[in-house]
């Protein structure tokens, strides 16, 4: 094979590869036997033709394109070894000519990934506060929930369960149409319209009212949008919640029981705590992260971010799919082509993969890995989590190769940010080994070659 740089740089390389005829005949003989086997060729048996007779009925290029399939991949798998180049992800290529066959492969590199001095980020941890507020706002909800609702005779109140006949029209048009439907006017309750719930404070039951709303000029149908809605109530039925003391016996009809009020309230409180503190991590990881972000710099190939957008587009196609709608339904209902819509989500696959491949640096420079044992430990939780009958059914799909990877990944990322987040508040020191690469980096001047991190699929 005859190989040429055409171009070197930090990020890609570009090469010209061209197979000579001893290059290409191994590939020609496999291809010769796959096709043998699915053409007709008179006075011979499937896949008995020698190959000079099947080349001369089909023609050379038509084992060229069948051996393109492998041939190009095998060759310049071969190349990159050869050369020492490692590729970041699947080259981009470009066939040139069929006889002898020559190609161009744009080979993404590793890119360049530099953190600066991100020891130096601090930020502090913001502590949480519980109040009795929010402990009685919980109580109360508590309360409500398990209130049952009981009939009442008395004029309609914003949080009743009111049982209806609704008729709407609008320009002549029936609209809505509802007979013996439940609702609870609240005041901040805009359905169907905004004003509905307020018409039918004070009604009683058995009475009926007309009376018209505006439709919102935002309404998302817009044949409607700004007309008025006359609309024809009749009340059915008045229910009200039955509200319990907060006192000991209601503590143990609450959930899993509580021995007295006292101890629902301090499991409530600690929920808060822990839901405060949970929020306040979450907070404390994406404030750090945009901090290492501002810091580092990073260089990588443009086919790179292009795959990033790509990826990100046939995860929309999938979503779609899983609603029952393709993507060109999609695009005709938001009014955008697919040109406008990938120019749209390329910012978002930009600062996807930029915090990809700031987090993967982390992971090589603080030297953060994933064994074996974590994601069966993590497997096994999992399991555990869901008992019953679905154990089994959840075991063996956790324990194929795709499951346990994105387990892995996910393992990966929060260990990163759990590092990440200790060194922002200054805790725990790097490791020596780190600190020591880090220190000879400083002295040379410049960064060290990125090797393979176990931090790749961390997102």
């Amino acid at each position: 094979m005859n190989v040429t740089k055409d171009s070197v740089t930090n990020t890609e390389v570009t090469l010209t590869i061209s197979m000579d005829p001893n290059d290409e005949e191994p590939f020609l003989n496999r291809s010769f036997r796959r096709i043998a086997n699915r053409v007709r060729i008179p006075g011979f048996r499937p896949g008995k033709a020698p190959r000079s007779v099947v080349e001369s009925h089909l023609g050379r290029e038509a084992l060229v394109h069948e051996a393109l399939e492998f041939m190009i991949p095998e060759s310049l798998d071969q190349v990159l070894k050869d050369e020492d180049i490692q590729a970041f992800m699947e080259p981009q290529l470009e066939v040139l000519d069929m006889a002898p066959v020559s190609y161009k492969a744009l080979v993404p590199l590793e890119p360049v990934v530099e953190l600066g001095e991100f020891q130096s980020i601090r930020l502090e941890r913001e502590p949480v506060e519980v109040t009795d507020e929010q402990v009685n706002k919980v109580l109360e909800d508590l309360r409500f929930e398990a209130a049952p609702w009981e009939p009442v005779e008395r004029p309609l109140a914003f949080g009743d369960l009111v049982t209806m006949n609704v008729k709407g029209t609008i320009e002549s048009e029936e609209v809505i149409d509802d007979n013996g439907i439940d609702f609870i006017p609240q005041l901040d309750n805009d359905l169907p319209f905004p004003g509905f719930s307020v018409y039918l404070e004070g009604m009683t039951e058995g009475q009926s009212k007309e009376f018209t709303l505006n439709v919102p000029d935002d309404y998302p149908q817009e044949n409607y949008a700004g007309k008025e809605c006359r609309f024809d109530v009749e009340v059915l039925a008045l229910k009200e919640k039955n509200l319990a003391d907060l006192d000991d016996e209601f503590a143990k009809g609450v959930r899993e029981g509580f021995e007295s009020m006292e101890a629902l309230t301090d499991h409530v409180r600690q929920r808060l705590n822990d839901e405060g503190e949970a929020a306040e991590t979450r907070r404390l990881e994406q404030s750090s992260l945009e901090e290492l972000k501002k810091l580092a710099k990073i260089e990588a190939s443009e086919l790179v971010y292009q795959r990033e957008l790509d990826m990100m587009y046939e995860e929309r196609e999938r979503s779609l799919r899983n609603q029952r709608m393709d993507m060109e339904l999609y695009l005709s209902y938001v009014g955008q082509t697919e040109e406008e819509l990938r120019e749209q989500m390329k910012p978002q696959a930009e600062e996807r993969l930029n915090t990809m491949l700031v987090l993967r640096k982390l992971a090589n420079v603080e030297n953060i890995e994933i064994e074996e044992s974590d994601v069966e430990t993590e497997i096994d939780n999992l399991i555990s989590s869901t008992g019953g009958e679905s154990e089994a059914a959840m075991k063996q799909a956790l324990n194929t190769e795709n499951a346990k990877e994105s387990i892995r990944s996910s393992l990966m990322n929060r260990k990163i940010m759990a590092r990440l987040v200790e060194l922002v508040q200054g805790q725990a020191p790097a490791d020596p080994a780190a600190e020591a690469m880090t220190d000879s980096e400083t002295e040379a001047g410049n960064e060290p070659e990125e090797e393979s991190s176990p931090a790749e699929k961390a997102t």
